[in-house]
């Protein structure tokens, strides 16, 4: 009975643990972690959206940058889509259709002042053509003059905005773009009148994008705006291909009198490869269509081929004359010079730090100010005071001739070289290696070194078996913030430097500053940032990260 009694009991017992509001207590537990996470969270988002917007956003920005390529595929697309089906190695110029798709694209490039652009960014790869693609914009006008000329003698309606309008335009667009007045908002946007496409393919295409051109980006009116020669151009080859003696819609009568001059024999036409050579004769040369083609798609691998002395050819990845590699060794010079430079801090800043962190702590903090000094000038004033000293009739070398150390005729020649980059840049960084050294050997117990010298071990063996070994991690410390530091310098090397003394980051700051090959100087970028992650994980390896301190 007593067995029975007590069941219920250890039922109810075994039921969940609650909290004093009657939630379960492993549920209310997590709630009260969520939201611990969660204050923890806000509490650090500023600084994570700050990283993201100033570090990470960049870097992705760089990295995109340097295989991004879409502008000539959106400025040139019917050429690039053309072109696809060229066979670049066959030794001939592109056929026909080619050269029609390269009028109407660079036209219409040339009206929205992409063009230069597009010759810019092309001129990287191969040198002229962006004064090909000026001209060009200039002169292709010539090609539809002679239609629209022919044209306007017919009727002098065919060089008039209404007609066209008419003859191309939707009769309620028109209504509406008549109604439309400055101040009343954007205007109606161009509608093609039913049919048209059908009759006059080419010309209703082209006078779509006249239209929308001159709404958008002129704020024209397309009623009051007489159309671009290119419509004249595409009016000519319907006519020519198509048969319009059906249509009956508007203007049909100005259209049939154009349809019987084109068929006239004494109608001129041009030939659109004729007409780009006599513009510029180097659209003859294959090599330029190959460059257009071999750049066409939307991302591309030639800025990182640059950025190592190769090129896209015909035939894949090429290596430049030997006259064109320069990246190759600004590399290899950007790495030396770091490693010259953090040795040679790392020389002159470990007996400063090791006389700082043993001197009593007054003296020491004076002689820290003039550490600390540098800091406080600018950067430009301590490069400038370089040049001036280093130079033939500088301090450094009246000092020498003044000792009878050189000759007055055999001044040396510390400036604009490597050796006046490496001094300069090692003052200017020298603090940045004393500051860790400094504060990890404050931290070393002096009493490590007696005891090891009251155990019979000389000075030498004292410091280099006890105490040297505990100042390494301030070493490694002091050593990766130079050398990263130094790798990433640009204007002191610009200054003292010359040409054999720059890094390759003034080529970067080269090329997006004068060249603005924004490209190219990500690609660089972005290796010079491999470079760094790979040159720091070898420094994990060998010595481990673990090692490097900045005191305590």
């Amino acid at each position: 009975m007593s067995d029975a009694a007590s069941a219920p009991d250890k039922t109810a017992d075994s039921g969940p643990v609650l909290a004093a509001d009657g939630t379960p207590l492993k549920k209310s537990l997590n709630r009260a972690l969520r939201n611990q996470k969660m204050r923890a969270l806000a509490l650090i988002a500023p600084l994570l959206i700050f990283v993201l917007v100033t570090f990470i956003a960049p870097i992705a920005d760089m990295l995109f940058r340097s295989v991004e390529n879409q502008i000539v595929s959106e400025t040139l697309p019917r050429t690039t889509t053309a072109l696809q089906d060229w066979d670049e190695k066959g030794g001939e110029l592109p056929p026909a259709e080619i050269w029609e798709a390269a009028y109407y694209d660079i036209f219409i490039a040339a009206e929205r002042k992409l063009h230069t652009r597009l010759g810019t960014r092309l001129n990287y790869e191969q040198t002229g053509v962006s004064s090909l693609f000026r001209k060009s914009g200039r002169g292709l006008d010539d090609i539809g003059e002679v239609y629209q000329d022919q044209f306007e003698d017919l009727d002098e309606n065919w060089d008039e905005a209404r007609p066209w309008a008419e003859l191309m335009g939707d009769p309620g667009w028109i209504a509406a773009q008549e109604g439309w007045s400055e101040g009343a908002g954007a205007m109606p946007p161009f509608e093609l009148r039913d049919g048209i496409s059908d009759v006059l393919p080419r010309t209703a295409e082209t006078y779509s994008v006249f239209a929308r051109f001159m709404q958008t980006d002129e704020e024209e009116s397309p009623l009051e705006e007489e159309p671009w020669t290119l419509i004249h151009t595409a009016l000519y080859q319907d006519l020519a291909a198509g048969d319009v003696s059906s249509y009956d819609g508007p203007r049909a009568d100005m259209l049939k009198a154009a349809d019987a001059l084109v068929a006239s024999p004494d109608f001129e036409t041009v030939s659109f490869q004729e007409a780009f050579v006599d513009i510029d004769e180097d659209w003859g040369d294959i090599d330029v269509w190959k460059t257009i083609k071999v750049y066409s798609p939307n991302y591309t691998s030639g800025y990182f081929l640059n950025a190592v002395d190769m090129q896209k050819g015909a035939d894949g990845p090429e290596f430049r004359d030997e006259d064109e590699r320069i990246y190759g060794l600004l590399f290899k010079r950007t790495l030396f010079m770091s490693m010259v430079i953090t040795i040679s801090c790392i020389m002159l800043a470990y007996p400063v730090a090791y006389l700082l962190s043993n001197l009593r702590a007054r003296t020491a903090n004076l002689l820290m100010i003039l550490v600390l000094l540098p800091f406080w000038t600018s950067l430009l004033v301590r490069t400038s005071a370089w040049k001036v000293m280093l130079q033939q009739q500088g301090v450094i070398n009246d000092v020498l001739v003044w000792l009878g150390l050189v000759a007055d005729d055999a001044r040396l020649v510390m400036i604009n070289n490597q050796f006046g980059t490496i001094v300069a840049m090692t003052h200017i960084l020298l603090p940045f290696m004393i500051l860790p050294m400094y504060s990890v050997m404050s931290t070393i117990q002096p009493s490590y070194v007696r005891a090891a010298k009251s155990l019979g071990a000389t000075n030498w063996t004292a410091f280099w078996r006890v105490y040297f070994p505990q100042s390494v991690p301030g070493i490694g410390a002091g050593s990766i913030l130079v050398f990263i530091l130094s790798i990433g310098y640009y204007i002191t090397p610009e200054i003292v430097g010359g040409t054999t003394g720059t890094f390759i980051s003034n080529r970067i700051a080269y090329h997006i500053s004068s060249s603005l090959n924004w490209g190219l100087a990500a690609a660089l970028g972005t290796i010079l940032l491999a470079v760094v992650l790979l040159l720091y994980w070898c420094y994990d390896r060998i010595v481990g990260i673990d090692n490097v301190k900045l005191g305590g």
